[in-house]
């Protein structure tokens, strides 16, 4: 498996458009639509929040049916808390698709990110996928620029794609996504497209992404709030030319492999770029008694506030690590455990078994000064182990939110 360039354009057949719709912002593209040339089986994961947008209704009877063939997705508005009027949007663009397109609406997708009780201009979105029809193609400058134009806050796009073997042929799995606020790991991600040319069956497509989902998208909180437009799709065309995956052996988990890798890179770029964030942020747990431990005190490490605080303050403070360790459900003796801080700078061990340790207070926020910085917990009760991403808090953060809807 390697890394190749470009994002959901990447795999064969997948072609892609972007538009200035002016839903909500001004001189900047905010609608993408992707494309699969042939029909492809999908699967997806949804937001746990019981408020859901009107497209997570939508794309979650679509899922249901496991054939999609396109998405389309606005930024600037989120469509959630809309009524019967939000349904009728999605309703609207998807079948503005069909007419354009000849793809039947029942296998569109749509997905919207922004502010939540504002309805869409639906006039606007049908004249975008219009607009979009005669743009789409192939190749990475067009996967590029869809995966800007689904951006709100990120001040990055974010985007990826590997080439691995299944059945002697070679496949691309590639994807976009974005992300920067309302992100906690509580469903899967904020929105995340994937676009593959290998065959699979949709029953282990589902499993695969549900497995995967746990270890990536999973593991990243930036302000412990979940969307209600937290959407993954990932599809699958065939068109690599492999037989179909139909069974969990090599080719599964070659192709499992590639899912991880994939989302792994977007969920950890999706962390660095939380809103107003300085640092990256992970918390990486080794030598755990079990899996769901190790993912419970990874999450609340990065996720607790007085942690984030303390990484953008480089303040080698281990009190406020441990402390989101005991209260995140996982059960351990403090006397086992070894806590170290991490970056290209080094590494300082500033707690050892129930105490604290000399060491050098300038190297530490020397260290914990690096735009990535790791807090390495290792357990010494098991070999479990976890990794979660986050960011650090900043005043940023609280102006971006103070006037989001202006």
């Amino acid at each position: 498996m390697q890394f190749v360039e470009g994002g959901v354009t990447a795999a064969k057949g997948y072609k892609a458009a972007s538009f200035e719709a002016n839903i909500k912002y001004k001189n900047r593209t905010d609608m993408a639509m992707v494309v699969s040339e042939v029909p492809a089986v999908c699967a997806g994961t949804f937001t746990s929040n019981c408020v859901k947008a009107a497209c997570v209704k939508w794309d979650m009877a679509l899922n249901e049916k496991g054939t999609m063939q396109a998405v389309v997705i606005n930024s600037g508005i989120a469509n959630a808390c809309t009524g019967k009027e939000g349904m009728d949007a999605c309703e609207a663009t998807a079948k503005a698709v069909e007419e354009n397109l000849g793809i039947p609406y029942d296998t569109v997708a749509v997905a919207s990110t922004g502010v939540i009780g504002m309805q869409l201009p639906v006039e606007k979105l049908v004249n975008g996928v219009k607009g979009m029809a005669p743009l789409l193609q192939g190749g990475a400058e067009a996967g590029t620029a869809a995966s800007k134009a689904i951006m709100t806050t990120d001040t990055v796009n974010k985007e990826t794609a590997v080439t691995f073997t299944v059945g002697g042929k070679t496949a691309t799995l590639g994807g976009m996504s974005k992300g920067s606020g309302m992100i906690h790991p509580n469903m899967c991600t904020m929105l995340a497209f994937l676009t593959c040319d290998a065959a699979i069956e949709k029953g282990l497509l589902q499993l695969a992404v549900s497995d995967v989902v746990d270890e990536t998208f999973n593991m990243i909180t930036v302000d412990g709030d979940t969307s209600t437009n937290d959407t993954l799709m990932v599809m699958c065309n065939g068109l690599c030319g492999n037989a179909v995956i139909t069974e969990k052996n090599e080719d599964y988990y070659a192709f499992l492999e590639a899912l991880k890798t994939v989302c792994g890179y977007l969920a950890r770029r999706m962390a660095g770029d939380g809103e107003g964030a300085t640092k990256l942020f992970e918390a990486k747990v080794i030598n755990a008694k079990s899996v769901p431990d190790a993912r419970r005190m990874a999450r609340s490490v990065v996720g607790s506030n007085l942690s984030k605080a303390a990484i953008y303050g480089c303040d080698a403070n281990f009190g406020r690590f441990l402390c989101a360790m005991g209260y995140s459900g996982a059960q351990f003796d403090e006397a086992d455990v070894e806590l170290f801080y991490q970056s290209d700078r080094g590494t300082v061990k500033v707690f050892d078994h129930g105490k604290l340790p000399a060491f050098d207070e300038e190297k530490a926020t020397y260290i914990m000064g690096a735009s990535e910085v790791t807090v390495l917990i290792d357990m010494h009760e098991g070999d479990a182990e976890a990794t979660a991403w986050g960011c650090d808090l900043t005043y940023d953060y609280v102006k971006i939110n103070a006037d989001y809807r202006s």
